[in-house]
C-alpha cells in the first residue's frame, strides 16, 4: 500500500496554472486567506476552496484559522525549494519567456524564498564562503561552522539541516537554505540593514547592503 501521493499527483498539483500562481504567491513565507489566493489565481472563491483543500490533502499546504479567517502557508522549506526548482527548469528549457533572472531588477538582486535569502547578494555569500574553503559539498566545512557560530549563528534544535544549499532560479547558482539561511534572513531585517518590499523582494538601503557586505566580507 502506497504512503502519500505518488510524484506524478504531486506534479499534477503543482503544474495546474491556478495553482501554481497561489503555490507562488506563498513563496515569501506569509499567510494568505482563501480569498486572498483566490485573487492571485483569478478564479472564484468556491474553485479556490477546491484547489486548496486537494493541496491541503497532499500535503502541499498548512492551514491555520484566526478569528474567521482559514490562513494557509506552504507547509514547509521542502515545498519552497521544490517550486523554486521548477522555476529554474522552466527558464532554462524555455519553457517561460525570461531573460536570465525574473523582470524586476530588485527581485533578482534580492528576494525571499520562503525564510530565507535568495537572488543575487545570497549567491554571493554563498560563493564567498566556498572561496574562504569554508563550504564543500554544499555544506560547511568546521572552519565554516565556527566562523558562523562566532557571529552568533546557532544550530537550532536539530529538526531541520543548519546549512544546506538551493538552486537559486535567477542566478542559477546556489544560495543559503536550511536554518543558516532564515537565521541570515532575519539578521538583515532585525539589524534593519533590509526589508521587506512589494511581494517577495528584500530591499538592501545602501548603508544596510554595505553592513551586510562588511559581515560576510563581500
Amino acid at each position: 500500500m502506497r504512503e502519500g501521493p505518488y510524484i506524478a499527483e504531486i506534479a499534477a498539483l503543482i503544474g495546474d496554472p491556478a495553482r501554481t500562481n497561489m503555490l507562488t504567491a506563498l513563496m515569501d513565507g506569509r499567510a494568505l486567506t482563501v480569498s486572498e489566493l483566490a485573487q492571485v489565481a483569478g478564479i472564484t472563491l468556491p474553485t479556490a476552496s477546491g484547489h486548496i483543500a486537494r493541496m491541503e490533502t497532499a500535503g502541499l499546504l498548512a492551514a491555520e484559522k484566526q478569528g474567521r479567517h482559514r490562513y494557509l502557508r506552504l507547509s514547509g522549506p521542502d515545498v519552497a525549494t521544490a517550486i523554486e526548482a521548477l522555476m529554474e527548469l522552466a527558464q532554462r528549457t524555455g519553457a517561460v519567456r525570461l531573460r536570465t533572472g525574473p523582470r524586476d531588477p530588485a527581485l533578482r538582486e534580492a528576494r525571499v524564498c520562503y525564510d530565507h535569502l535568495a537572488g543575487a547578494r545570497a549567491v554571493a555569500v554563498a560563493a564567498k564562503l566556498a572561496d574562504a574553503g569554508m563550504m564543500v559539498d554544499h555544506g560547511l566545512t568546521d572552519a565554516g561552522r565556527l566562523w558562523f557560530a562566532e557571529r552568533g549563528f546557532v544550530r537550532g534544535d536539530g529538526r531541520r539541516p543548519f546549512c544546506r544549499t538551493c538552486l537559486d532560479w535567477s542566478e542559477r547558482r546556489h544560495h543559503l537554505g536550511g536554518a543558516l539561511g532564515a537565521q541570515i534572513l532575519s539578521r538583515a531585517l532585525d539589524e534593519g540593514w533590509a526589508r521587506r518590499g512589494e511581494g517577495r523582494v528584500i530591499d538592501f538601503g545602501q548603508r544596510g547592503a554595505a553592513a551586510f557586505d562588511r559581515l560576510f566580507g563581500l
